[in-house]
C-alpha cells in the first residue's frame, strides 16, 4: 500500500458519524490494549474527530495520535477536532499495524485495536469484546490473527456442511460403485477390492 503524508493543514472539521468503540473498564490489572475502535473508513481526517469526541471527556484532551501506515492510505499531520487540533504521527516498524496509540499531555497513553472498516459485524463484535477484556495479554495483531483463524475454521466448517447437505460423503457411501464425473465407474472402489485387486 502506498502511503501519502498529507502536510496540508485543514482548519475545518470534517463531519463524521459517532465512533464505534469498546473500552476496557477501569481496574487494577491493565492489559496490553485499552479497547478497540472500529472506524467506518480508512480516512483519519474523517474518523478521528468522532473518536476524540468520546475520549476527550473520558481520558482528557487527546493531543497526539500515532498509527502504522500499513492500513492508512493518507496520514494527515494535523486533524481538527472539537475545540483543538490532534497531531498525527506514524511508525512503521515500532508500532503494531493494527494499533492506534492516543496520547494526552495531562493524562497519559492509551492503545486501541483498530478493527478494519470492512470487517463483518459479528467478527467486529468478537474483536471489540476481546480487546476490551481487563488484563488482556494478547497484542492487537495477535487478536486479528486469532480472528482470521476463527473465520477460516468457520468457513471451512460451513463448506463441509454445505458439501454434506448437497450429498457429500453420505451420497458416496450410499453408492458402492459410483460413476466418476468422466463417466467411468470407480475401478478401485469396494467392488474391485472384493475381486482381489
Amino acid at each position: 500500500m502506498t502511503v501519502t503524508i498529507d502536510r496540508t493543514h485543514i482548519n475545518e472539521r470534517v463531519a463524521s458519524p459517532p465512533a464505534r468503540l469498546s473500552l476496557t473498564p477501569a481496574g487494577p490489572m491493565p492489559g496490553l490494549l485499552d479497547g478497540a475502535w472500529w472506524p467506518r473508513s480508512r480516512d483519519l481526517l474523517r474518523e478521528l474527530p468522532a473518536l476524540t469526541d468520546v475520549l476527550d471527556s473520558r481520558w482528557g484532551r487527546i493531543t497526539r495520535v500515532t498509527v502504522n501506515p500499513a492500513h492508512w492510505p493518507v496520514i494527515p499531520r494535523k486533524v481538527p477536532v472539537t475545540g483543538h487540533t490532534v497531531h498525527v504521527g506514524w511508525f512503521t516498524d515500532e508500532q503494531d499495524p493494527h494499533k492506534l496509540i492516543l496520547l494526552s499531555y495531562t493524562a497519559g497513553r492509551w492503545d486501541l485495536l483498530v478493527i478494519p472498516p470492512e470487517t463483518d459485524p459479528a467478527a467486529a463484535a468478537r474483536l471489540m469484546s476481546a480487546a476490551a477484556a481487563p488484563g488482556g495479554i494478547v497484542a492487537a495483531s495477535g487478536l486479528m490473527a486469532s480472528e482470521d483463524t476463527t473465520r477460516d475454521a468457520s468457513e471451512s466448517l460451513s463448506r463441509e456442511e454445505e458439501w454434506e447437505t448437497d450429498g457429500g460423503a453420505a451420497s458416496a457411501a450410499g453408492n458402492p460403485n459410483p460413476i466418476h464425473p468422466a463417466g467411468h465407474p470407480n475401478l478401485f472402489g469396494p467392488l474391485s477390492c472384493a475381486q482381489g485387486m
